[in-house]
């Protein structure tokens, strides 16, 4: 693919950070608050041998949690996916980087330095890719593996973020024929791959689409936590197309709420990431109790990053120390017993669940 010099894809991303940092970009509705598990009160075993380590993607990582993609494709990211890098580096964690549109299309090593800086910062930890659907099906093979290379990736995710892009004054809406390039890049791939949507969840059906497509794992990144279609309509309203702010304003609650999602998508894929709003170790062991592989968290991590890796270290420590006393007093040793921990279902969630079984 030969290098463009336009500088949209960039000043793009540097947007959607200063917004992240800046505006209220936050949503409700996880659908967490409606998880309720069910307190062991003689757990049988020494906290101190509790197991945290889960297989990931043929993997080990130290713990179920994953710094979800998140920036990537401007320098002024680079020092922040440093400190992510690092961070991932130290505490066995997995991270996945922003869209890698910009550093396949633009020719500038400053720019390519803010992907490639993770696999210095990072030499052993698990980290993945990131293309967008929309574009996966411009690219041919060669260009997708050019994706992985950059960053030394161990997997790649196709991220759908169709209602962003609708939002977006220079979006791309042509979802036509997304699925079987995600089903072509799934068997011909050098690494696994992940499908992961942007904030709006994924559904059942569409969840057995990918999987009988052959993506390795789905990050359901539902409902509840950073609003993309919000972030767009403050990029669309500091340019004056009011239409789009309305669209993104209107939809910025829309989707299918984390906790619902990944109950919808474990029915169909034996690997999948809860995210969207998870922000406690809590939220990390009800996704695994209603039967997801990890928890993945961006905006949580965004702020400690700018202040270095120990900050963002420190963030996953705690999110450690919540999860384990969450395995505690659920009487779950390891992972896999949290999988099966016990637990009611609540409220909406509980009613979405029912009506969606019907």
């Amino acid at each position: 693919m030969a290098k463009k010099n336009s500088s949209e894809t960039e000043d793009r991303k540097d947007d959607h950070i200063r917004i992240i940092q800046e505006k209220d970009v936050e949503t409700s509705g996880t659908g967490f608050e409606d998880v309720r598990l069910v307190h062991e009160a003689l757990p049988e075993f020494h906290h101190d041998d509790i197991d945290l380590s889960v297989d990931f993607l043929g993997d080990e990582l130290a713990a179920p949690i994953v710094i979800e993609s998140m920036t990537g494709g401007h320098p002024n990211t680079t020092k922040l996916n440093r400190a992510l890098a690092a961070a991932a580096e130290e505490t066995g964690i997995a991270m996945g980087v922003g869209s890698q549109r910009a550093g396949l299309e633009l020719d500038d090593e400053d720019l390519l330095e803010s992907y490639t800086v993770v696999r210095d910062a990072a030499p052993n930890a698990y980290i993945y890719g990131n293309i967008g659907a929309a574009q996966l099906r411009e690219y041919d093979l060669g260009t997708v593996e050019q994706a992985v290379e950059m960053i030394d990736a161990d997997a790649l995710a196709v991220h759908l973020n169709f209602l962003q892009e609708a939002v977006q004054p220079e979006g791309d809406v042509n979802a036509d024929g997304c699925l079987a390039a995600i089903e072509q890049v799934s068997s011909a791939l050098s690494v696994p791959v992940i499908a992961k949507e942007t904030g709006n969840g994924i559904a059942q059906d569409t969840a057995k689409s990918l999987t009988e497509a052959g993506v390795d794992a789905i990050d359901v990144a539902g409902k509840g936590g950073t609003t993309w279609s919000g972030i767009e309509a403050y990029r669309a309203a500091a340019v004056n197309a009011s239409r789009q702010e309305r669209v993104g304003t209107l939809f910025r609650s829309w989707g299918v709420p984390t906790a619902a999602s990944t109950i919808e998508c474990v029915r169909e894929h034996d690997c999948v990431i809860a995210s969207g709003g998870v922000r406690t170790g809590l939220d990390i062991a009800k996704a695994i109790a209603l039967g997801a592989r990890a928890g993945g968290l961006a905006k949580p991590f965004l702020k400690p990053a700018t202040r270095g890796s120990d900050a963002v270290v420190e963030r996953i420590e705690d999110l450690v120390a919540e999860l384990q006393t969450a395995m505690f007093v659920t009487g779950s040793q390891d992972v896999a017993a949290l999988q099966n921990a016990e637990y009611a279902l609540l409220g909406d969630t509980r009613e979405y669940v029912a009506q969606r079984c019907d």
